[in-house]
């Protein structure tokens, strides 16, 4: 019976520490080469399951990072050279400029696509862009993660983001793509580019959230602008201008006769 106990005991052990040790960060160079590109999987669903460390240390299941909210993901390494600064300060330059506040109305998500990198290193870049964000209680809803390679590789690949590790360089080439999410962890927008335009991210958050954020000038702009999956951006269409001007017309000429109408039953009220 002892050994039958011991090897009980074990079991349990390896079941207890098993999530831990899935979520750790590697020491040794990725093995990740391949084709560098973005492919838009729109409606696709991120597999919330998978495990990293946010900034603190702490392993996390991504669907906690889920929590009612859309959700803006993108990818980087926080040992990055160039690109990857760049690309952050268009991301905070871009929601510093929004009325919705990360936390609030949204939260973040920033995923290191180096397996080598330490929660010591997230909470560095995240003390950073908060900083340049400037907006108080944002840390809760705005997060920098970390994991080991197979999590890094099956969160990519579920939204399409495809990049390649140079071991001579000891680089990796990648995308710049901010992926907004729904609060089920949807798919629902990809927009491209090192900057970004606050008018996207907001229609884009609009959009994510099935329009319970938002206000009724966002639902009228959305009848404006049509997002285009080839470029990644929000474009003005003339129907869909020519549409919201005449629904914009029918609101006014409805709020007239119901002014008319009032004014003339006072009128009448006062003879």
């Amino acid at each position: 019976m002892r050994p039958v106990a011991s090897r009980s005991v074990v079991f349990l052990l390896i079941l207890l520490f098993a999530p831990i040790a899935y979520a750790d960060n590697s020491a040794s160079a990725p093995k990740l080469p391949g084709p560098v590109s973005i492919d838009q999987k729109l409606n696709a669903q991120i597999p919330l399951d998978l495990m990293f460390r946010d900034e603190t240390g702490a392993v996390v299941r991504l669907r906690q990072e889920f929590r009612g909210k859309p959700v803006l993901l993108n990818f980087m390494y926080y040992r990055c050279p160039m690109l990857c600064s760049m690309v952050m300060d268009g991301i905070s330059s871009a929601l510093s400029e929004l009325t919705f506040t990360a936390g609030k109305e949204f939260d973040v998500l920033t995923v290191s696509i180096d397996p080598r990198d330490t929660p010591e290193q997230a909470a560095a870049r995240k003390d950073i862009y908060l900083k340049r964000y400037g907006r108080l209680g944002a840390g809760s809803g705005w997060h920098f993660l970390t994991g080991n390679e197979s999590a890094i590789k099956a969160l990519a690949d579920a939204v399409g983001f495809h990049f390649a590790y140079d071991p001579q360089h000891d680089q990796f080439a990648h995308g710049t793509v901010l992926i907004a999410a729904t609060p089920d962890g949807r798919v629902s927008r990809y927009l491209y580019g090192f900057t970004y335009q606050p008018r996207d991210v907001r229609l884009a958050l609009v959009e994510a959230s099935a329009r319970k954020i938002g206000t009724p000038t966002d639902a009228l702009l959305l009848l404006c602008y049509h997002y285009d999956p080839a470029t990644g951006k929000y474009s003005r269409t003339a129907m869909n201008f020519v549409r919201a001007g005449g629904i914009a017309t029918v609101f006014g000429l409805v709020g007239f006769v119901g002014v008319m109408l009032r004014h003339e039953r006072k009128q009448k009220a006062d003879r």
